[in-house]
C-alpha cells in the first residue's frame, strides 16, 4: 500500500492538539508527535488541555514540555472546564473555541473521536468540527473500560523508540492516573501493536486515527 506523507524531513508543520483532559493528547497521539520530530519534521505545536486544575494542570504542563522539548515551537494552554461536565458548559467552551480560531491557523488538527464514549471527548470533537470547518482534522482514540473502539482509517506507523518514550513519559508524569486499572504500559503497547499489525508497520507499532474528510492533490 502506498503511504501518504503529512510532511517530509525538514518541512515545517503546524499542528493544533486538543485534549479534554491532561493525558488525552499523549495517549492518543504521543508517539505520532514524537515520531514526526524524530523524522526531522519541524513541528510548531499549539497544545490545548481543556480540563486541568491544581495537580492535573501541573501534570499536563510537565508532560507537554517533555513531549515537545524538541519541537520547533510549542505553545501550551491549560484551561479549567470541569471534568465530566463539558456538555453542560457548551456555550463557554464554544466561545473559547472561537477565540482559539482567531489565534491559530494549523495545517493539521488532532482531536478526540466523534464516537468516543466519554461525553467530554465527544464535546471537544463536535466543537472542533463546528469551529474549524476548512482544516485537516484527525481524530485519535483513547482506550477505556467502556470498550468503545472503532475501525480507524488512518494509521501512523511509529518506531519502537518513539513508543517506548511515549509510555515512559505517560507513566512518569501522570501519577494521578496510575491507580486506574487500564492505565499501564501493557494497555498502551498492546493497542499500538494491534494498530501496527493492521497497517503492517515496519517496526510493528502504530497509532490510529479517524479521518472524516481528506483532500488529496
Amino acid at each position: 500500500m502506498r503511504a501518504l506523507q503529512l510532511a517530509r524531513p525538514g518541512d515545517q508543520l503546524s499542528m493544533l492538539c486538543l485534549g479534554a483532559h491532561s493525558d488525552d493528547i499523549e495517549i492518543g497521539a504521543g508517539a505520532t508527535l514524537l515520531g514526526l520530530i524524530e523524522r526531522g519534521i519541524k513541528l510548531d505545536v499549539h497544545w490545548c488541555v481543556l480540563s486541568g486544575g491544581a495537580i492535573r494542570e501541573a501534570e499536563a504542563r510537565a508532560s507537554a514540555a517533555d513531549f515537545l522539548c524538541e519541537a520547533a515551537s510549542a505553545n501550551v494552554e491549560v484551561l479549567s472546564f470541569p471534568d465530566g461536565f463539558f456538555p453542560e458548559r457548551g456555550e463557554a467552551i464554544k466561545e473559547w473555541f472561537e477565540s482559539l480560531k482567531r489565534r491559530v491557523e494549523p495545517d493539521v488538527i488532532l482531536t478526540h473521536r466523534r464516537d468516543d464514549a466519554h461525553q467530554d471527548h465527544r464535546q471537544v470533537c463536535r466543537l472542533t468540527w463546528n469551529t474549524f470547518r476548512d482544516h485537516q482534522i484527525l481524530e485519535y482514540e483513547i482506550p477505556k473500560w467502556d470498550g468503545d473502539f472503532g475501525q480507524p482509517n488512518v494509521y501512523m506507523p511509529v518506531s519502537a523508540a518513539a513508543l517506548d518514550r511515549k509510555i515512559e513519559l505517560l507513566l512518569k508524569h501522570f501519577g494521578t492516573q496510575r491507580s486506574k486499572q487500564w492505565f499501564d504500559a501493557d494497555t498502551f503497547r498492546g493497542l499500538a501493536r494491534i494498530r501496527g499489525m493492521e497497517c503492517r508497520a515496519t517496526e510493528r507499532f502504530a497509532e490510529a486515527f479517524f479521518g472524516r474528510k481528506l483532500t488529496l492533490i
